[in-house]
């Protein structure tokens, strides 16, 4: 992975959660009204052209996008550094989903800088611990609005992913199975733009 890091756009990245309807039941499938199926629900963070580089342990569908948010982005850091993506200074894209004193914490210590929208509606502030608040209020918290347009190719890569119909929907009962389907669709994606690219 890391000699083709070179075909990675890093200028930004993004981060997106995303709920998949299951068929067959199994591990982390829940009930989620908004689909009114049930589905699991993963985070998903892709490049700035919409490869996607890494996905977190999906959870049950009833869960939204900031359900143990910690411990999850941890993962995709986790995962992130293994392919030798140099996480400090990172500049990372988020929805007001993504909107909480506990997610940007996360970003604070790997250094990532956290462009979140805010939520007008977000009550976090009333919810975390002192120590939190002012590590929070310590850290640099922007948001830019013509940086967050990028936030786009997300949706770009959603819609690559759905190209692949063995994660469209959900069949496997295995969670480990359901991601390693993922992390091959990863995989083929990188793949046809490293072609791109190298074409001459």
């Amino acid at each position: 992975m890391t000699n083709n890091l070179k075909y990675l756009d890093l200028s930004s990245v993004e981060v997106d959660g995303s709920h998949t309807r299951c068929k067959n039941g199994g591990d982390a499938v829940g009930y989620q009204g908004r689909k009114a199926a049930k589905t699991t629900n993963a985070l998903f963070v892709s490049d700035n052209q919409g490869v996607m580089l890494a996905m977190s342990t999906p959870q049950e569908g009833q869960h939204h996008d900031l359900f143990q948010i910690q411990l999850l982005f941890e993962q995709i850091c986790l995962l992130l550094k293994q392919a030798g993506i140099n996480l400090k200074g990172l500049f990372l894209n988020a929805d007001p989903g993504f909107d909480s004193i506990e997610f940007n914490l996360v970003c604070q210590k790997e250094e990532i800088i956290a462009n979140v929208k805010p939520n007008p509606r977000n009550s976090t502030w009333q919810n975390v611990g002192t120590e939190n608040k002012q590590a929070y209020q310590a850290g640099t918290h922007i948001f830019d609005d013509e940086l967050y347009r990028d936030r786009a190719v997300i949706e770009h890569a959603n819609a690559w992913l759905d190209g692949f119909k063995a994660v469209l929907i959900r069949f496997e009962c295995s969670i480990n199975n359901w991601m390693s389907l993922h992390f091959i669709s990863f995989s083929i994606i990188f793949l046809r733009k490293i072609k791109q690219k190298t074409k001459v």
